[in-house]
């Protein structure tokens, strides 16, 4: 009986185990910031789906309550954070990424509106047991992302004395060990690096408009530099002062610069749209800029282009288009959903047309190979909030609603 009792303890532990391990896959994983955990567009999960069933993936829950605006997600601690307009005021909202239930919501800042979508642009950024957010109309909130009290609060453009931008601060805080970094915009402080802890500003730099990019690190030898995509160019920043090391301007336009900046190595990635087109850059070891090639074979609107292998996989204007990061060289194009956003994982990229069509395409430069398609619901405005994959789930929104999606192979 004693034999038997200590393998029946052990068979139950097994099991627990199994399950805490399949409970993880459906409801942990990490996306804790814009465009992921190196803000690269990259999942590094694996056993996804690699065909989708033909009305689609399993919806786990669909959440109401997300408000307005076209703020993504982030996702850490079994928390799923997004930014949503609510009657008069915007919010910071926390869901329970288990069930889809709101845990909490916070007021942040005052309502942004717009012809093209009212509500908030941006996502949310968790750096430890905190949260940080950037509204429409440039307020920034540092909050607890347990409970979604507010730590700090500022208004940037009131601040540093910018004016906000024709549809809205849309930028993604940049977190980088204690500084946090914003394209405020304002004069003499286009960028500015604030204390993570309490707001108060460390150094500013440029006077350039804000641009509706996000920042990125490059580690170039010695020197870590913060690249920004402003209104008028890319810029290489010193992270440790702000100093101007680089600038490029070719791939700006003065409309609309958005894509978040591609980086490999030495190598940074500038696109945008309205018939502008993009640049490769190098740094050399004296930190100034050399350019490698100028394309307008990948035009970049809201969407980023992701960088698998050798080769950006990315919306040029409206077609989905596989270019060799290098050369420039187009692989492949493809109408695809139609023009859309991106994400990768498991050998896959997970598109999202503006109108409301999901994608799953295999990463390869060989051709476009589609594997699966279905529709979401689609409220009255485009669907412009970028997918996110954590804990086998895709996550999907338009406006007020969240969708959850198991994309994780049955075992």
């Amino acid at each position: 009986m004693k034999n038997i009792s200590i393998r029946t303890v052990a068979s139950v532990a097994i099991i627990v185990l199994c399950l805490s391990v399949e409970l993880f896959a459906q409801t942990g994983g990490s996306w804790p910031q814009w465009r992921g955990p190196n803000r690269d567009g990259i999942s590094k999960e694996t056993g996804l789906l690699k065909q989708w069933p033909a009305a689609g993936p399993l919806l786990v829950w669909k959440a109401v309550g997300a408000g307005r605006g076209y703020s993504s997600m982030a996702v850490a601690n079994g928390r799923l954070f997004t930014m949503g307009l609510r009657a008069d005021r915007e919010f910071v909202i926390a869901f329970d990424v288990a069930t889809g239930k709101e845990v909490w919501a916070t007021p942040h800042g005052t309502a942004y509106r717009d012809s093209r979508g009212d509500g908030p642009r941006g996502t949310p950024t968790v750096d430890g047991n905190n949260l940080y957010a950037l509204g429409g109309n440039g307020d920034l909130s540092c909050l607890d992302a347990k409970t979604g009290r507010i730590v700090w609060a500022i208004n940037v453009l009131t601040k540093f004395g910018g004016e906000n931008i024709n549809w809205g601060i849309s930028e993604s805080p940049l977190v980088i060990d204690e500084k946090l970094l914003i394209n405020a915009g304002g004069p003499g402080a286009s960028i500015v690096a604030l204390d993570k802890k309490d707001g108060s500003l460390i150094w500013k730099s440029q006077s350039d408009k804000a641009g509706y990019s996000s920042g990125m690190p490059v580690q170039i030898g010695n020197t870590m530099q913060v690249v920004f995509f402003t209104h008028r160019r890319a810029v290489g920043l010193d992270l440790k002062d702000g100093k101007l090391l680089w600038e490029y301007a070719r791939p700006a336009n003065d409309t609309a610069n958005v894509a978040t900046p591609v980086v490999r190595g030495n190598r940074v990635f500038i696109s945008s749209d309205y018939g502008t087109g993009a640049g490769l850059v190098e740094i050399k070891a004296d930190g100034k800029a050399q350019e490698v090639y100028f394309t307008k074979d990948m035009r970049n609107h809201h969407s980023s282009s992701i960088l698998i292998g050798d080769y950006l996989y990315g919306f040029s204007s409206g077609i989905l288009t596989a270019m060799r990061f290098d050369t420039g060289e187009v692989a492949w194009r493809d109408r695809s959903v139609g023009k859309g956003s991106l994400v990768y994982a498991d050998g896959s990229l997970y598109a999202l047309s503006e109108n409301g069509v999901v994608g799953l395409i295999e990463a390869t430069p060989a051709g476009y190979r589609e594997k699966g398609r279905f529709r979401i619901e689609q409220d009255s405005l485009p669907t412009w909030t970028h997918p996110i994959i954590a804990g086998g789930r895709l996550y999907l929104r338009d406006q007020d609603t969240i969708y959850a999606y198991d994309v994780g192979e049955k075992r």
